[in-house]
């Protein structure tokens, strides 16, 4: 059984690209039954981010797999095969596990570390089991992958520690005001960085989000893909009576916000307390108002010198999590092996049994004329010549199957002894493959 997968994300290929291949979650189920159902694909599961979508295939024949899956995303796009194949990358066995760790973990992301990859691993899991397109071997693979990405959280700390400049200013947000649910929020500018800083504050739950900027039009366009509220540049400080922070980030050569009518703006609110960070460069507000009573001020540098000391902790905690991913890697590779190890040893021995009956019955039949004894040393003679026959490959087999390689060899004894286990693992699957051609049927209806 070999496990694949074929993938895009942020660093393999433009925008333009990924959209193409990306699955919204709503259609989901039907690309995994589509997919399900074609030659040489026995389980399958979707994962689809905005920066990612990667297809994970088990199949018993490595070329019919990848071929099957390029397909369904050739068919899926519009993209030509050779560009299919210039912005995805393909991993097998060992490193399409070690992958899915590693994404679980958060280690593949954009932002290093972040925690929102394993509940979208999660979700990608159970839209596929609930449609009968996970096996057993991918049942256990993405509860293994969920169980990793938790484990490194918990032992390294990887997602404690802010990484960008934008997350930096919603984390320092954060902890200034414990929880930003309830906080009125003010976005000065309706640029990359500020949209940016938009997602990350929806990450954390902000409901109430103002966007302003010299553009009106802008300010209206992002607020409306926030659910925010668009307000006009020339009224920003009407509105502070309302707002408890500001995050400034624009591409304005000169200050946004000036010391005088901030005072002015503030002189009946002493009493409140205002967090404003500035991430833009210039700096977009006036230094002095860090000195208005209630104030606190931050410009990039104090947000710069968190990024930079945060970063090297989370370097340092990826290395310690790619430790944890090698050891569970190993874990999981010795159980593969051994899924496939107790099966084949059964049939290895009953082939070897019957091929012993048979040449048995056979002597027997032309020498009518032993003794008891002489029968049972021929008897013995066979049971010995198939003992030890079979001994040494199902010893080492179990060694194998204890190094994480037991499916490779287990494949190969299938082959050369004709062992019929893929008709008997088809025929207890039966059901379940009614069930996701059921469920097929019922989305194709939708």
């Amino acid at each position: 059984m070999f496990i694949v997968v074929v993938g895009i994300n942020h660093r393999t290929a433009p925008v333009e690209f990924r959209e193409k291949l990306s699955t919204t979650p709503n259609s989901i189920p039907k690309s995994c039954l589509n997919l399900y159902n074609c030659q040489g694909v026995e389980g399958c599961v979707i994962l689809s981010t905005c920066n990612r979508t990667e297809i994970y295939v088990t199949t018993r024949e490595l070329n019919q797999g990848l071929k099957a899956t390029r397909d369904f995303l050739k068919d899926k796009s519009g993209i030509n095969d050779t560009e299919i194949k210039n912005y995805t990358y393909t991993y097998t066995l060992y490193d399409a596990i070690r992958h899915l760790f590693r994404v679980a973990a958060g280690l593949d992301s954009m932002l290093l570390g972040e925690t929102e990859i394993l509940g979208q691993v999660k979700r990608a899991y159970q839209q596929a089991f609930e449609v009968g397109t996970v096996n057993q071997v991918l049942n256990v693979l993405f509860q293994k992958a969920l169980a990793v990405g938790k484990k490194v959280r918990q032992k390294t700390g990887i997602d404690q520690n802010a990484v960008s400049i934008s997350y930096a200013a919603v984390e320092l947000a954060r902890q200034n005001l414990k929880n930003l649910s309830g906080k009125a929020i003010l976005l000065i500018g309706a640029g990359k960085m500020s949209t940016l800083t938009a997602g990350y504050l929806k990450a954390n739950k902000a409901n109430k989000i103002y966007i302003t900027n010299r553009s009106y039009a802008k300010a209206v366009e992002l607020a409306g893909q926030l659910g925010g509220q668009a307000i006009k540049f020339t009224q920003v400080y009407n509105h502070l009576k309302e707002i408890d922070i500001i995050i400034s980030c624009t591409a304005a050569p000169h200050y946004v916000i000036y010391y005088q009518q901030m005072a002015d703006a503030l002189r009946q609110q002493e009493e409140r307390q205002f967090i404003l960070i500035d991430i833009a460069v210039p700096r977009d507000i006036e230094p002095a108002v860090a000195t208005l009573p209630g104030v606190s001020l931050y410009d990039i540098d104090d947000l710069q010198n968190v990024v930079d000391a945060n970063l090297e902790v989370r370097k340092k905690a990826a290395a310690a999590a790619e430790v944890i991913i090698e050891e569970e890697l190993v874990k999981f590779m010795r159980w593969l092996g051994t899924q496939f190890m107790v099966p084949t040893i059964v049939f290895l021995k009953q082939k070897g049994e019957e091929i012993k009956q048979k040449a048995l019955q056979q002597a027997l039949r032309s020498l009518p004329d032993l003794s008891e004894q002489e029968h049972q040393v021929l008897v013995k003679l066979a049971n010995t010549i198939v003992n030890q026959l079979l001994h040494i490959p199902i010893t080492q087999l179990k060694a194998y199957a204890g190094a994480g390689e037991g499916h490779l060899y287990t494949e190969i004894l299938q082959n050369l002894f004709d062992l019929k286990i893929l008709e008997e693992q088809e025929n207890k699957n039966k059901v379940l493959s009614e069930d996701a051609k059921e469920a097929s049927y019922w989305y194709q209806r939708k």
